[in-house]
């Protein structure tokens, strides 16, 4: 027989049998998968889990008794799962109290007042115990603050009102146009002789829940802080147009926040070893901690139960992994991200490797799919992954960012994924009274948590 026939024959029957071997894994694969859908969505855990820490324990703010009683509550979940191994990570915070809830009013007229929503920035100062009247210069940016200058500035209070934009369908990325008046306003218009901040809420809807969230002075002085508080979008709306027909109206408010010394806390951590490469890491996590004004559901509570249900999901369906899964609970991501930078910093020196991480922190709404920080070729590995998810409706895998906590893990080889449920109706209750368990829905979180399983077991069976 000729040669060249020889060699013909033997490329069709070996590409055959690769095509065979190929379908084959696809089947074991999508069947896989099916089972961790099926298991998250009738025999799941994660929304039960939810119930217990949103209602039973609530908002669990860096260095409170609530979020000691949330790190105590899911080290005894994690361990009752039958991991290899659970433990506690010591991690110091900064600890801020609210104290008493803030009060405040627009002063139309002599006698004459309305009272609006407010609530005072993570880390803010207080105001002093009368509480601080004054006018208020409206502004929308830092460049137009800067035009103002401190003649037109000095012993006023900044109202920043710079809304989210609402043409953009990324709501996060409205969020990030905006963010920054809420971190750096009161740093920036001390320098102008300011007496204090009012910053419009962070949310795309009209309400009259104000959003907290943290702010920072930087490098200022004790003496040149003045306080930062949160106004409603309804509240804006008012004063901005009262402000319109009156601008010498006058603005009061009243907090008693305090900063006090670090304290202890944790990041709670469990594991399933590796059978083959327990040395390789792919990380699963979210952060316990959350804002004290409502019960922390959306954030960051359905990614903690989810990430969670990403271990219980393994055990019960007897899967055991190639190389070692590990779920971390990150603790004060809300103002320091304390708990992300010490996990990072120890994992660096116990040469700990983290080929695949994937964070949930953007809600519990239904899940749209992921977007992936890593190099252009595993980005393409990871892509080709599409199809195993078409079944259940997760579309979007796209370059983009992470997640806080797990972005110190970052390195030129890894992968850094985020879990990207609808965003839409995320700013609503994002930091404010607004988020509480009522607003989860069940079938939407058990999504999020199928979700998260499936894209940990494809980069465990594909070894990236």
């Amino acid at each position: 027989m000729n040669l060249r026939i020889i060699i013909l024959i033997f490329i069709l029957v070996f590409s055959r049998g690769n095509i065979i071997f190929s379908q084959v894994n696809d089947i074991e694969i999508k069947h896989t998968i099916k089972k961790f859908y099926t298991s998250a969505l009738v025999n799941g855990k994660c929304y039960e889990w939810l119930g217990h820490l949103s209602k039973q324990i609530g908002g669990r703010l860096s260095g409170s008794l609530n979020l000691e009683r949330a790190i105590l509550w899911a080290e005894q979940e994690l361990s009752e799962i039958g991991l290899d191994s659970v433990w506690l990570q010591p991690v110091m915070v900064p600890k801020w109290v609210r104290g008493t809830f803030e009060y405040a009013s627009i002063e139309s007229s002599p006698g004459n007042s309305i009272n609006v929503p407010i609530c005072a920035l993570g880390g803010s100062i207080s105001t002093p115990f009368s509480g601080i009247s004054a006018n208020v210069i409206e502004v929308r940016s830092f460049e137009e603050l800067d035009s103002l200058g401190f003649e037109n500035v000095n012993n006023k209070i900044v109202f920043f009102n710079k809304a989210m934009p609402a043409d953009l369908i990324n709501t996060f990325d409205s969020y990030s146009k905006t963010v920054n008046q809420r971190y750096d306003g009161a740093r920036i218009a001390s320098k102008y002789g300011a007496i204090a901040v009012l910053v419009r809420s962070l949310n795309l809807s009209l309400d009259d829940f104000p959003h907290t969230g943290t702010m920072s002075y930087g490098d200022l002085p004790i003496r040149e802080r003045i306080p930062a508080a949160s106004i409603s979008t309804n509240g804006a709306e008012l004063l901005s147009s009262m402000l319109s027909l009156n601008p010498e109206i006058k603005f009061f408010f009243k907090q008693n926040c305090k900063n006090y010394p670090d304290v202890l806390s944790y990041n709670v951590i469990g594991q399933i070893n590796g059978l083959k490469n327990n040395n390789k890491i792919l990380l699963v996590g979210a952060h316990l901690d959350s804002w004290d004004l409502g019960e922390g559901a959306h954030d960051d509570g359905a990614g903690v139960v989810q990430s969670m249900e990403v271990l219980r999901l393994l055990k019960i369906n007897n899967y055991k992994p190639l190389n070692t899964i590990r779920v971390v609970l990150f603790t004060n991501e809300e103002n320091g991200l304390r708990g992300a930078k010490n996990y990072a910093e120890l994992s660096y020196l116990n040469n700990e490797n983290h080929v695949f991480a994937i964070e949930s922190d953007a809600g519990g709404f239904t899940p749209r799919g992921f977007s992936i920080e890593t190099n252009n070729e595993d980005f393409k590995k990871i892509k080709k992954w599409k199809p195993f998810f078409r079944p259940y409706q997760i579309n979007f895998f796209e370059r983009g960012e992470s997640g806080p906590d797990i972005n110190f893990l970052k390195t030129k080889e890894n992968i850094l994924i985020g879990l990207r449920p609808d965003s839409q109706r995320y700013f609503e209750y994002h930091h404010s009274a607004n988020d509480t368990f009522d607003a989860i829905n069940k079938r939407e979180l058990e999504l999020g948590a199928a979700s998260m399983v499936s894209l940990i077991y494809l980069a465990d069976y594909f070894g990236l």
